[in-house]
């Protein structure tokens, strides 16, 4: 079996990429399945991608990108399968995976993490949006032997164009990664949240809770993020995103936040930051929105609120209480051995391919 690898960002740095099924590829060496990955951004241009400006060296790298894109059709030939992560191409109709599917007569797995037929503008990518093309979505849905997405609301939407449909959930290897608990203790408690630049945003509803909590509360408001974030804050600290020291940052939270509007393109969201609160023994807080009330158990490993004052009771709760968080932190744990980590899904992923 050889498969080619359609994705949009360089190996190894897009966390949709890396938690989603490039952690899947040592035992497709261990298995004998030959695998090739073709990225559409190069690390160069993935250096300046979501920086605001800079259209000029974003342009160019797109097209080399396309370039690189025609360049993969000479090869489909050694291919049994073609896996499609969100897109081929990022700009413009779906003319590649009509090529595939219809010309090449490829088997096309598609794989989507995010209610990416919706738009989704940001400062760092209107120059582009206008030739998104979000509505091709349903087009590469209909040509697709199996779709593959990160939860329930998703496969809704992609049953309504193909029957095939693999929910095949965000996860992390608590064996090799994620494979330290977070040890709680008394004093200064740290709530954090880490994310991306477009998710920051999220914090905004919060901001009343959490400058009551700093009033109240010997505590710190930790952000991990590729940004630094612009929140009026008195006991905010900033730790900017690396790979290298992604755990040890995360292991200094004493809770994991993750607030989110009630709305279409949060309800396509796959949890991801909860799940990596709950592999490290965090307890998390989270607003019971889509795949959250999957990983939350309510009371158990974690609070779902709703409204300010549910947000200050569960954050009050567990500032107070480090053998609490203890607890949870243990239930959390669990939970994403048995249900979101490599362990426990990687026949449901290698079994795509059958």
């Amino acid at each position: 079996m050889k498969i080619l690898f359609l994705v949009p960002y360089p190996v190894g740095e897009a966390p949709s990429q890396r938690f989603r099924f490039e952690q899947y590829f040592p035992e497709f060496r261990e298995k004998g399945i030959e695998h090739e990955i073709s990225p559409f951004i190069d690390m160069e241009t993935w250096q300046v991608l979501y920086q605001q400006g800079r259209e000029l060296k974003k342009a160019i790298g797109i097209t080399r990108g396309f370039f690189r894109r025609v360049k993969d059709l000479f090869y489909l030939s050694k291919y049994d399968y073609v896996f499609i992560h969100r897109e081929a191409a990022p700009l413009g109709p779906p003319v590649f995976e009509w090529l595939i599917a219809k010309v090449f007569s490829k088997k096309i797995i598609y794989d989507f993490d995010d209610s990416i037929w919706l738009p989704n503008v940001s400062e760092s990518n209107r120059f582009f949006s206008k030739i998104k093309w979000y509505h091709k979505v349903t087009s590469i849905c209909r040509w697709s032997w199996k779709i593959s997405v990160g939860n329930e609301y998703l496969a809704v939407f992609a049953k309504c164009y193909n029957s095939n449909v693999v929910v095949n959930p965000t996860i992390v290897n608590t064996e090799n990664h994620y494979n330290r608990i977070k040890q709680h203790q008394s004093g200064k408690a740290i709530i954090g949240w880490t994310g991306t630049h477009s998710t920051i945003k999220y914090l905004n509803e919060l901001l009343p809770v959490l400058k009551q909590i700093e009033e109240e509360a010997d505590v710190e408001i930790r952000i991990i993020s590729n940004a630094q974030p612009n929140l009026p804050l008195k006991k905010l600290r900033f730790i900017e995103w690396k790979k290298e020291t992604e755990i040890d940052d995360l292991l200094a939270f004493d809770i994991g936040i993750m607030p989110l509007p009630d709305d279409q393109w949060a309800k396509g969201k796959c949890g991801f930051k909860l799940i990596q609160y709950l592999a490290l023994g965090i307890p998390g807080i989270s607003s019971p929105v889509g795949v959250n009330t999957k990983i939350i158990d309510d009371g158990k490993n974690g609070f779902l609120c709703i409204g300010n004052e549910a947000w200050l009771m569960a954050l009050r709760t567990l500032i107070a209480n480090p053998e609490t968080r203890e607890l949870f932190g243990k239930k959390g744990r669990e939970k994403i051995i048995n249900h979101f980590s490599t362990g426990a899904n990687s026949p449901l992923f290698l079994n795509m391919f059958a």
